[in-house]
């Protein structure tokens, strides 16, 4: 019976600002990152690093959803637990079909308006000319994916298997955590992927991504909590901060190749390009290294998540499914004002806030109409009048 026993710790009730601080970070650079040729996405992560938003995103996927669904799990049963992940699953597979719809829609629409057939190749798009009826049953089952539509289809395989996952985390944590890994290795190692319409595989591998995914649960069911001695360690800072350096150096040789013919050709091709489809090893030490700083600098209790200069993206972060996809179509549309304008430094600075300020816009509308649908709280009696003496 050791086995049915409960060994995960699960995290403390009440909002983790940081989990809406970082994943509405990660919305605005994901938008900013889907504009090529935008001089403004040099500010996000991935210019800097082997990681980007993307894994950022996944892994606070994984860590909101055992935070939202263990305790739920344990108090009402396993049933219960994954009937309530089952449903977020159709709302994030609904928020998808509406975006794909909306998304080659306006493709195609500007394509034909422009005459710019080059638009239906680079969207990946051009299946809808030669077989319309067949790439839409599939975009259905996931297997067709326009260019950027890649990321809602991973968190909607991960969240569809996730309840036996969380079932067998909370009993056995570190064991799963460590399958996780095995798995993500193996299809690394024997080329595992899902295959994709009308050729190929998917760019985001659910064999090699579900680790992140995995190891945001594993962190928020005690594992960061008991490696807590290694995360505080000086030797632990020193060996982070000098592999942050070598990411940044290795980084920047791929984006400048004066800089990168310095280097030995072995070296800077272990490095580059940045193997994103399989999650390169490489690139997840460089994620969780960035965990680690954040748990040892970035407490849940930290004052500076209070800051006002910090409401808009957490707020952004706290209605993220929506947030996103605003972001992806938007992306979109900033590409193409970019590709029909001189793509000036100017346009590029200005679609870019344009594009998060609406996105944050639909963020504060959407938390303003959640909290219209609650009712009111009825108004506080007055105190009864002291009875006569």
């Amino acid at each position: 019976m050791t086995f049915l026993n409960i060994n995960a710790t699960l995290p403390e009730k009440g909002r983790d600002l940081r989990l809406d601080l970082f994943r509405g970070i990660a919305n605005w650079a994901i938008f900013l990152d889907h504009i090529p040729d935008n001089v403004v996405n040099w500010i996000t992560t991935r210019n800097y690093g082997f990681s980007d938003a993307a894994d950022l995103f996944v892994f606070i996927s994984g860590y909101t959803a055992s935070f939202v669904y263990a305790r739920m799990m344990l108090e009402r049963g396993f049933v219960v637990g994954a009937t309530r992940l089952t449903k977020r699953v159709w709302q994030l597979y609904v928020a998808h079909i509406i975006l794909f719809v909306i998304y080659i829609a306006s493709i195609s629409y500007l394509a034909l308006r422009f005459g710019d057939s080059e638009m239906i190749n680079e969207f990946n798009v051009a299946g809808l000319v030669d077989n319309a009826t067949e790439t839409l049953r599939q975009g259905l089952f996931l297997r067709f994916k326009p260019l950027n539509l890649d990321v809602l289809p991973l968190y909607i395989v991960l969240m569809g298997l996730f309840p036996p996952v969380l079932w067998f985390m909370l009993r056995k944590p570190d064991v799963t955590m460590v399958l996780s890994i095995v798995l993500w290795l193996a299809a690394r190692q024997f080329g595992w992927n899902l295959t994709a319409y009308p050729a190929g595989q998917w760019y985001f591998n659910p064999y090699c991504w579900q680790v992140l995914f995995v190891f945001g649960a594993w962190c928020a069911m005690g594992g960061a909590r008991r490696s807590g001695a290694l995360i505080n360690s000086p030797i632990t800072l020193w060996f982070c901060l000098g592999y942050l350096l070598f990411a940044l150096i290795m980084t920047m040789a791929g984006r400048f190749p004066t800089f990168g013919g310095m280097f030995p050709q072995w070296l800077f091709s272990a490095f580059n390009p940045n193997d994103k489809t399989n999650l390169a090893p490489y690139r997840f030490l460089h994620f969780v290294v960035i965990v680690i700083l954040v748990i040892r600098f970035v407490p849940k209790d930290w004052p500076g998540l209070e800051w006002k200069v910090f409401d808009p993206v957490i707020v952004c972060g706290q209605q993220s499914l929506a947030v996103f996809c605003v972001g992806v179509f938007l992306s979109f549309v900033g590409h193409f004002e970019l590709s029909l304008s001189s793509g000036s430094l100017m346009a590029q600075i200005l679609i870019s806030i344009a594009g998060i300020a609406i996105m944050t816009t639909v963020a504060y509308y959407i938390s303003w109409s959640k909290r219209q649908d609650k009712p009111l709280k009825p108004p506080a009696k007055a105190p009864a009048a002291p009875a006569a003496g």
